[in-house]
């Protein structure tokens, strides 16, 4: 039985070891958490006005653009002149 109890004191020693080997692994992965922890970024606070005056900028910007290709597609010069004018003119000058 002496065997016997030195094999289990033996099996106890082992663990015992063991348990320290893994808390020691513990402990290294709780500092190096600690040591390498990452600081919250602060978070943004948007500003309404700016983006109250972002979309209104926006809009501004697609109707001067609709605006300018509206004007290029009808131009208001083909309806200045009417051919009465010319008419009206040339028997001015005959008569």
């Amino acid at each position: 039985m002496l065997n016997l109890e030195k094999v289990l004191s033996g099996k106890d020693a082992a663990l015992e070891k063991m348990n320290d080997v893994v808390t020691n692994v513990l402990a290294t992965t709780k500092l190096n958490e600690i040591l390498h922890k990452e600081e919250p970024k602060p978070e943004k606070k948007t500003n309404g006005w700016v983006i109250a005056l972002a979309v209104i900028g926006a809009v501004a910007a697609v109707a001067g653009i609709a605006f300018c290709v509206y004007k290029f597609m009808f131009p208001e010069y083909v309806d200045d002149f009417d051919e009465e004018d010319f008419d009206e003119e040339e028997e001015d000058n005959e008569g």
